[in-house]
């Protein structure tokens, strides 16, 4: 008797997911300050993009790795959760290291390389303890419930992501210094790396307690169901490669939207310290100014922002009646949001166009997974293939970031005008997005 995989209540769902709060917190808070960081260390504007480089490469090395490597992996603790807990692990370790590059007695130069030493492994260990998740849900979850669980997913990481976002702004309203001398980071971003790893390794251990992945026996007896039915959509006209199809498709999407976030990451401190706190960029030593740290504790505030609509949006997705409907309106929404951004002067108006960028953000962490899991359905490597699928998340980024300082240059060095460029490359994913072959109901 063939056996399908079981509904799942929602606590459940929820479980599978929850330490995902966690490792959001870690990347928000390394996406939110990178830049900050790095400018407050001795970084020019124009080479800012070149130290994003290194996350993504290290994320198109180490996942499809961890997706590899677990689907071999039986232990008694599991089958993902391994390479979980030992990425969570290093993490915390790194979070705690990075903010401290500028108090080693380093020169400018060797802090920056310390800093990005340290940006390499805590990138690495975020990877190695987010890819679990995705991995599980697709493990564990049936197709029917499969677009509710990474929607659930989308949700907790908005909300770790509104967390690590706020973190340095509240660290600083409560009197905690936001200002330091040049070359030293400010002690309210240094307490957000702190207290971002304790709650991850929290977390961590919370899905740990509450999660028991199946065992060999019971995912062999799910997957040669899965291949059964797979076998019969052939024998009724489906095609055998349907799922490198849509992978590619949805690759294709991918590229331009994760090259856009890159440069909101990227950009935003810079253009908002330009056009809202009215920070002269041309002044060597802005980084060390009041005004510029005060930017970068609003970036924080901007992408809490984007967070929340991020978590609005994730619960209104479920109710679209064609993935691809919902895939591409948000990216256009999104889109819109970023083509604003250079054009508003005024702190507060920024939440605007911020909220809208969470329409796209929350699309773009809910349905690629949703449309290439249950295309992979039924596979034994399922966690190699979406190991191998984050190279379509990786490789834009890596392109854009190559590319960002020569891009600034050409377009006068005004930073607001990369976040334009970004609301370009969201809408040209939207169009793309009808390429994809859905051939199941997601």
């Amino acid at each position: 008797m063939l056996k399908t995989k079981p509904d799942l209540s929602t606590a459940k769902l929820w479980n599978i997911s929850f330490g995902f709060f966690g490792v959001q917190i870690a990347y928000a808070l390394q996406s939110a300050n990178i830049s900050r960081i790095f400018a407050t260390l001795g970084a020019d504007p124009h080479n800012l993009s070149y130290f994003w480089i290194l996350p993504p490469l290290m994320g198109m090395v180490v996942q499809p790795l961890v997706g590899l490597f677990s689907d071999k992996t039986w232990t008694r603790f599991g089958r993902r959760i391994p390479y979980l807990f030992v990425g969570a692990a290093v993490a915390v370790l790194v979070m705690c290291l990075l903010p401290n590059a500028g108090n080693l007695e380093f020169t400018v130069m060797s802090a920056m390389t310390f800093g990005l030493i340290s940006l390499m492994f805590l990138d690495t260990s975020i990877n190695m303890a987010m890819q679990p998740f995705k991995m599980m849900v697709g493990d564990m979850v049936n197709e029917k419930q499969k677009a509710k669980a990474y929607s659930i997913q989308s949700f907790l990481c908005n909300a770790g992501s509104l967390a690590g976002y706020v973190f340095p702004f509240l660290f600083a309203a409560i009197g905690i210094a936001s200002v330091a001398a040049p070359g030293i980071i400010p002690d309210s971003v240094k307490w957000s790396f702190y207290v971002g790893a304790a709650i991850l390794i929290l977390c961590v251990i919370y899905t740990m307690m509450n999660v028991k992945e199946y065992d060999p026996q019971q995912m062999a007896a799910f997957q040669e169901t899965a291949q059964a039915e797979s076998k019969a959509t052939v024998e009724a006209g489906g095609s055998k490669n349907q799922a490198l199809k849509v992978f590619f498709q949805v690759g294709l999407v991918q590229f331009f939207c994760w090259a856009a976030f890159m440069y909101m990451w990227t950009y935003t401190n810079g253009s908002i310290a330009d056009t809202a706190f009215g920070v002269d960029m041309s002044d060597p030593n802005h980084a060390a100014t009041q005004a510029y740290q005060d930017a970068g504790n609003w970036v924080g505030i901007l992408f809490a922002v984007q967070a929340i609509g991020s978590m609005i949006w994730a619960l209104v997705l479920p109710r679209f009646s064609n993935v691809k409907v919902a895939y591409a309106v948000s990216l256009v929404v999104g889109g819109l949001g970023f083509a604003m951004v250079p054009y508003i002067g005024d702190k507060w108006l920024l939440f605007v166009p911020y909220f809208l960028i969470g329409f796209a953000w929350a699309a773009m962490l809910a349905m690629p997974f949703t449309l290439v899991t249950n295309a992979l359905e039924g596979s034994k490597y399922m966690g190699t293939f979406l190991g191998l699928f984050n190279c379509t998340i990786c490789i834009p980024q890596i392109v854009a970031a190559a590319l960002g300082g020569v891009i600034l240059t050409a377009l006068g060095s005004f930073q607001g005008n990369m976040l334009l460029l970004a609301g370009i490359l969201l809408i040209v994913g939207a169009a793309c997005v009808f390429v994809i072959s859905d051939t199941k109901k997601a």
